[in-house]
C-alpha cells in the first residue's frame, strides 16, 4: 500500500538545537492498519554503507519534536541511523479520531518502524533496535516480545500504561470496585461523545499548578509547560488525550510474555523517579544475561526526557549497549 500524503512541517521546530553533525529529513511509513506515520530521520553526516538503526518514540502524550527526537539525533551523532516517529493518532501522523491510544496499534507502530528501517538501502536489517520513552517504554518491551527482528531494546523512564490504567499510580486503585467505577466513567463518556459527534479531551499537564501538586506533577509542568519542552502539537503540553483514549489499556497486560524476550534489553530509570517501581518490576520479569537495569542516581522521571539540569541521560552507556548488541 502507499503512504497517505501528510502535511509535514519542514522547518526545524524541535525543543532541542539541530546538530551540525547529523543529516535530517522528514519521512513517512505505514502500519498494518493503514495509518501513515510521520518521522524525523537522523543520519550521521558522511556515513557510508549499511548502518545499524534505531527507532524511537515517546513519551506518552509527547511528539517527535520533544524527547524522542533528542534521543534519535543524539544516537545519530554516535553513529546510528535513527528515526523518531509520532505514534498513530498524534502529532503529524495519521489516524482518526485524533488523540487516541491503543496497546495494539501503538505496539504495531514500533513494528511498522522496524518494517520501514529493514527495507531501507542504508540500513543493515540485522542491526535494528528501538528506544521507548515513558509509556512507550512499556510498549517497546511489548514490541520486543513480539518481534525478534528487534535486536536491542531500551525502555527509558518506563511507564507500564496497562498497569497504571488498571490499578492506578502505585497500585493504589487495585480493586474490582475501583476498576468498575472507571469503566462506568468511560462508558458514560462514550455515550456522550457519540451523541455530540465529538470527543472530549482529558486535559494535558495541569496549568497553573495547584498548591498541593505532587513533585512528579511539578516535574511534568517544568518540562511540558515551559520553554524547556513545550510543543504546540504535544498532547501533554496542551489539551491531552481524549477522555476514552486510554480505555483499552485497562484490560491489557503488556508484559505477559516479557520473560520470552531473547534479545538484549536495557531498562533505564532515574532512581528518584516516581515511576521507578514500574521499571524495576518490568526488569524482574526479564530473563537472560543480556538484560541490564541502569538506575541513574538522583534522577527524576522527566530528567531522562532531556537530561534535566544535571545531564542525567547516560549517552555513553546507551551507545555501548547498542554497539554491543547491534554488532
Amino acid at each position: 500500500m502507499e503512504n497517505a500524503k501528510l502535511d509535514l512541517t519542514q522547518e526545524w521546530d524541535k525543543t532541542f538545537p539541530q546538530s551540525p553533525n547529523v543529516e535530517h529529513e522528514k519521512v513517512t511509513f505505514h502500519n498494518r492498519y493503514g495509518i501513515t506515520l510521520a518521522a524525523d530521520l537522523y543520519r550521521p553526516k558522511d556515513a557510508a554503507g549499511k548502518l545499524a538503526a534505531i527507532a524511537v518514540s515517546g513519551p506518552f502524550g509527547a511528539v517527535k519534536e520533544q524527547a524522542s527526537g533528542l534521543y534519535a539525533q543524539t544516537m545519530a551523532e554516535r553513529g546510528f541511523l535513527a528515526i523518531a516517529f509520532d505514534p498513530s493518532f498524534t502529532g503529524e501522523s495519521g489516524g482518526e479520531p485524533r488523540f487516541m491510544a491503543s496497546p495494539d496499534i501503538n505496539t504495531e507502530d514500533f513494528l511498522a518502524a522496524v518494517d520501514y528501517l529493514t527495507c531501507r538501502d542504508d540500513v543493515n536489517p540485522e542491526r535494528i533496535g528501538i528506544i521507548g520513552i515513558c509509556g512507550w517504554g512499556g510498549l517497546a518491551l511489548n514490541a520486543a516480545a513480539l518481534d525478534p527482528r528487534i535486536k536491542a531494546t531500551v525502555a527509558s523512564t518506563m511507564y507500564d500504561m496497562s498497569r497504571v490504567a488498571s490499578t492506578g499510580y502505585f497500585d493504589a486503585n487495585d480493586s474490582a470496585a475501583e476498576r468498575m467505577q472507571q469503566r462506568r466513567v468511560f462508558s458514560a463518556q462514550r455515550t456522550e461523545d457519540y451523541k455530540t459527534g465529538s470527543y472530549k479531551r482529558a486535559g494535558g499537564v495541569v496549568d497553573p499548578l495547584p498548591d498541593d501538586a505532587s513533585q512528579f506533577v511539578k516535574d511534568y509542568h517544568a518540562y511540558y509547560k515551559t520553554s524547556r519542552g513545550y510543543h504546540a502539537r504535544s498532547l501533554n503540553s496542551n489539551d491531552g488525550w481524549i477522555v476514552i483514549g486510554t480505555q483499552s489499556f485497562m484490560n491489557q497486560h503488556l508484559f505477559d510474555f516479557a520473560e520470552e524476550i531473547e534479545n538484549a534489553v536495557m531498562v533505564l530509570h532515574g532512581d528518584a523517579a516516581h515511576s521507578c517501581y514500574m521499571g524495576k518490576d518490568a526488569f524482574a520479569r526479564l530473563k537472560g544475561e543480556n538484560k541490564e537495569l541502569v538506575l541513574v542516581p538522583g534522577a527524576s522521571h522527566t530528567d531522562l526526557y532531556d537530561g534535566g539540569e544535571v545531564g542525567a541521560i547516560p549517552w555513553d552507556r546507551l551507545q555501548v549497549f547498542f554497539e554491543k548488541n547491534l554488532a
